[in-house]
């Protein structure tokens, strides 16, 4: 099975690295049926930032505006999907490193019935090289 390789948009959200910040987002997102592709949260320095990958960019942008989210973007990530083997991943980095692209950061998960789904993010004047060394024209 090949895999599928495509951008998305994504918008970004600090908030305070507390308990409970990333649940409250992502339920005020529920609440206003927003359907997400992707999501990511980490800690950043002492906050948190927040990446939601809508599948409807403007639907998304405006639930956010209507419950106070404080959104910046969109910027472009890639999604990808593909049946699940050894070594895709090492694939996967191995095209972007032979194009000179550094990755900002690859996160990579076995989706289960032999499948696996990706989200990376190179720099924004790195997007149009990426897409063409991972093949998207």
């Amino acid at each position: 099975m090949a895999d599928t390789v495509c951008t998305a948009q994504y918008f970004k959200m600090k908030t305070s690295n507390k308990a409970g910040k990333g649940a409250s987002a992502l339920a005020l997102l529920y609440k206003a049926k927003v359907n997400l592709l992707a999501f990511s949260g980490f800690p950043l320095k002492r906050r948190a930032q927040l990446d939601f990958v809508p599948a409807n960019p403007a639907a998304f942008k405006t639930a956010a505006r209507k419950a106070k989210l404080k959104v910046r973007g969109p910027k472009t990530c890639f999604l990808v999907e593909g049946g699940d083997r050894p070594g895709v991943g090492a694939r996967l980095m191995a095209r972007l490193a032979d194009a000179k692209i550094n990755v900002t950061s690859l996160q990579a998960i076995s989706a289960g019935g032999g499948r696996y789904g990706a989200i990376l993010w190179v720099k924004p004047q790195d997007v149009r090289k990426a897409a063409k060394a991972l093949g998207i024209r």
